[in-house]
């Protein structure tokens, strides 16, 4: 059955009954919000989870979810190159709750300390090493200037190519690995 590539919010929500949602932000974003009934995939263990969305998307459509769209839309075309039907959800939990959709929280409606959002994350880390690697090479040494250059073009490769190393081992940080996770 074919899926479309994304849905947006007013598609979504009636249709929310029948669709399978992965969550594939870390667990420490999905603890902080996420749209009912939502499984937790974190996007570095897509993968390894295939046979499980696969059987999630026999038994009916999938619709993947992040913070803005943009790594759920990339977990689409992957599950896609490998047989899995799924639609990513425009504006992800962003754009769900600004549409005056509730988020669930985790653990009875509790709300754990909200944890930034990874392209929040990366913009305060490669912002922070860029300031760092300017002001060692104007304290210490010129040379630690090129860490400010590596982020920045770690920054271009990143634009380019869809993918960001700092966000992968952001989300490996125990900050970004604390909540509940579920499997399809």
């Amino acid at each position: 059955m074919s899926v479309p590539p994304s849905l947006d919010v007013e598609q979504a929500r009636p249709r929310l009954r029948e669709l399978t949602v992965v969550d594939v932000r870390t667990p420490g974003e999905f603890a902080s919000g996420r749209l009912p009934d939502a499984l937790n995939v974190p996007l570095d263990r897509l993968l390894r989870s295939l046979p499980e969305l696969r059987s999630a998307a026999g038994r009916g459509p999938l619709l993947i979810v992040c913070a803005s769209g943009a790594r759920s839309a990339g977990a689409v075309r992957t599950l896609a190159s490998h047989g899995i039907g799924a639609s990513s959800l425009t504006g992800g939990t962003e754009a769900w709750a600004a549409g005056g959709n509730a988020l669930d929280h985790p653990g009875g409606g509790a709300r754990t300390r909200a944890v930034w959002a990874m392209e929040r994350q990366v913009r305060c880390a490669a912002g922070a090493l860029v300031l760092l690697g300017l002001l060692l090479g104007l304290l210490l040494h010129p040379g630690f200037s090129l860490l400010s250059a590596a982020v920045g073009g770690g920054l271009v490769f990143s634009a380019l190519t869809g993918t960001c190393a700092m966000a992968v081992v952001l989300g490996r940080l125990p900050f970004n690995r604390r909540g509940a996770e579920a499997r399809p």
